[in-house]
């Protein structure tokens, strides 16, 4: 599946009310675009994972639009948004996610049972993307048997699984080494440029700069560079 293009506009947010209501987003504008990693970067606070959420409609904008292809997602009603989720945006996260006691093959095949794969088909699919992040020989083993960046290839198998037109990565690598950290983030590349998703990864990680195509500088809940590091 192709990416989709996700244009934001006039996004705000604010956290609290009254006199102590924090101003996390002050009516940015966004574009996204298929086939490209897109890196936003920005120091603690200035409103870069608020606008992940926002974008993949796990949190709701004060105000603004956010159109995913040719639909305005916050217009959605809450079990179409859920839908959306589930069949258009694969997620990565800081800390894995992952359950304790599923092996590494279950935890990929755990979101296609929804999409309607037998269990025939959705372990044929998990265990071709995990060979894909590197881990065929690893689809019996838990987290406990797993180093912190096997921990993130079995997340992004899982989110790659679904085959969504929309990637999202929230601080993917940063409780990795250098070596965990660049496989991931030549992984959320390829996924990128082979498959063709929308990827956008938010991070302090310096080193993802170099393998992103797209670098969206923020601070203070507006965007204050955005230029291309890449190509």
């Amino acid at each position: 599946m192709m990416g989709l293009t996700i244009t934001a506009t006039g996004i705000r947010k604010s956290f609290g009310v009254g006199a102590t209501a924090i101003r996390v987003l002050s009516g940015l504008d966004f574009v996204a675009r298929p086939g490209e990693l897109t890196l936003i970067v920005g120091p603690s606070g200035c409103g870069k994972s608020t606008l992940l959420a926002i974008l993949s409609g796990l949190c709701r904008p004060d105000a603004g639009e956010v159109t995913v292809g040719t639909t305005e997602i916050w217009n959605l009603a809450p079990r179409q948004l859920d839908a959306f989720r589930l069949q258009s945006c694969g997620f990565v996260f800081q800390g894995f996610n992952l359950f304790p006691a599923a092996t590494a093959l279950q935890q990929v095949m755990l979101p296609l049972g929804p999409l309607g794969l037998s269990r025939h088909e959705a372990m044929e699919q998990a265990r071709i993307c995990l060979e894909r992040v590197g881990l065929g020989h690893r689809i019996g083993h838990r987290p406990a048997e797993l180093s912190g960046g096997e921990k993130q290839r079995v997340a992004i198998a899982r989110a790659l699984a679904k085959r969504p037109p929309l990637l999202f990565a929230d601080e993917p690598t940063s409780a990795l080494d250098k070596e965990n950290g660049g496989a991931v983030a030549a992984l959320l590349r390829t996924a990128a440029h082979d498959d063709g998703m929308t990827v956008l990864c938010v991070s302090h990680d310096a080193r993802l700069i170099d393998t992103s195509d797209r670098v969206i500088a923020m601070e203070d809940g507006l965007i204050l560079r955005d230029s291309h590091a890449v190509g």
